[in-house]
Protein backbone atom coordinates (compact mmCIF):
# COMPACT_ATOMS: atom_id res chain seq x y z
CA UNK A 1 0.00 0.00 0.00
CA UNK A 2 1.17 3.15 -1.00
CA UNK A 3 1.50 5.90 1.54
CA UNK A 4 -1.57 8.87 1.24
CA UNK A 5 1.25 12.03 2.06
CA UNK A 6 4.28 13.06 0.88
CA UNK A 7 5.39 13.13 4.44
CA UNK A 8 4.70 9.62 4.76
CA UNK A 9 6.69 8.48 1.28
CA UNK A 10 9.45 10.26 2.45
CA UNK A 11 9.53 8.42 5.59
CA UNK A 12 8.34 4.93 4.36
CA UNK A 13 11.74 5.56 1.48
CA UNK A 14 14.17 6.42 4.36
CA UNK A 15 12.75 3.63 6.48
CA UNK A 16 13.23 0.92 3.48
CA UNK A 17 16.77 2.95 2.84
CA UNK A 18 17.99 2.12 6.43
CA UNK A 19 17.17 -1.73 5.50
CA UNK A 20 19.53 -1.20 2.54
CA UNK A 21 17.62 -1.10 -0.50
CA UNK A 22 18.73 0.26 -3.74
CA UNK A 23 17.58 3.46 -4.73
CA UNK A 24 16.32 1.81 -7.86
CA UNK A 25 14.51 -0.72 -5.76
CA UNK A 26 12.98 2.33 -3.53
CA UNK A 27 12.41 4.14 -7.14
CA UNK A 28 10.27 0.65 -8.47
CA UNK A 29 8.44 0.12 -5.17
CA UNK A 30 7.07 3.49 -4.14
CA UNK A 31 6.54 4.76 -8.01
CA UNK A 32 8.76 7.92 -7.46
CA UNK A 33 11.22 9.08 -9.15
CA UNK A 34 14.65 9.37 -8.67
CA UNK A 35 14.91 13.35 -8.18
CA UNK A 36 12.34 12.54 -5.08
CA UNK A 37 14.04 9.15 -3.40
CA UNK A 38 17.22 11.55 -3.40
CA UNK A 39 15.12 14.19 -1.66
CA UNK A 40 13.86 11.66 0.88
CA UNK A 41 16.94 10.57 1.82
CA UNK A 42 18.88 13.87 2.47
CA UNK A 43 15.24 15.42 4.15
CA UNK A 44 13.17 13.89 6.21
CA UNK A 45 10.30 16.46 5.37
CA UNK A 46 9.30 17.53 2.28
CA UNK A 47 9.70 21.13 1.04
CA UNK A 48 6.87 23.15 1.23
CA UNK A 49 4.44 23.99 -2.18
CA UNK A 50 5.05 26.83 -4.14
CA UNK A 51 2.34 29.46 -3.91
CA UNK A 52 0.87 30.58 -6.94
CA UNK A 53 0.79 34.17 -8.24
CA UNK A 54 -2.23 35.27 -8.64
CA UNK A 55 -2.98 35.56 -12.42
CA UNK A 56 -4.56 37.87 -14.65
CA UNK A 57 -7.76 37.98 -16.22
CA UNK A 58 -9.05 39.32 -19.11
CA UNK A 59 -11.31 41.51 -17.48
CA UNK A 60 -8.84 43.50 -15.31
CA UNK A 61 -8.36 46.35 -18.02
CA UNK A 62 -12.33 47.16 -17.49
CA UNK A 63 -12.42 46.59 -13.66
CA UNK A 64 -12.17 50.19 -12.86
CA UNK A 65 -15.22 50.97 -15.69
CA UNK A 66 -16.88 48.51 -13.53
CA UNK A 67 -16.34 49.63 -10.52
CA UNK A 68 -17.77 53.42 -11.94
CA UNK A 69 -21.18 51.76 -12.59
CA UNK A 70 -23.71 52.60 -10.51
CA UNK A 71 -25.97 50.48 -8.63
CA UNK A 72 -29.83 50.61 -8.44
CA UNK A 73 -30.75 51.48 -4.92
CA UNK A 74 -34.17 51.90 -5.45
CA UNK A 75 -36.22 48.79 -3.66
CA UNK A 76 -37.99 46.66 -5.69
CA UNK A 77 -41.63 46.90 -6.29
CA UNK A 78 -44.05 45.30 -3.95
CA UNK A 79 -45.05 41.94 -4.51
CA UNK A 80 -49.00 41.24 -6.02
CA UNK A 81 -51.47 39.83 -3.65
CA UNK A 82 -52.24 36.34 -4.46
CA UNK A 83 -55.30 36.12 -7.05
CA UNK A 84 -55.04 39.37 -7.77
CA UNK A 85 -54.84 40.08 -10.96
CA UNK A 86 -57.45 42.32 -13.57
CA UNK A 87 -58.43 39.45 -15.34
CA UNK A 88 -59.62 37.76 -11.93
CA UNK A 89 -60.94 40.49 -10.66
CA UNK A 90 -63.08 41.23 -14.54
CA UNK A 91 -64.19 37.50 -13.84
CA UNK A 92 -65.25 37.98 -10.51
CA UNK A 93 -67.13 41.18 -11.43
CA UNK A 94 -69.08 39.77 -13.98
CA UNK A 95 -73.29 38.20 -13.36
CA UNK A 96 -73.39 34.47 -13.43
CA UNK A 97 -75.35 33.44 -15.63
Amino acid sequence: MLPKSKADLYAAIRRDASTGMSTRALMRKYGAGYETVQRALISALPEPRKKMRPRATRLDPYKPVFDAIPTPTASPPPAPEPNSSPWADSVLERPRL
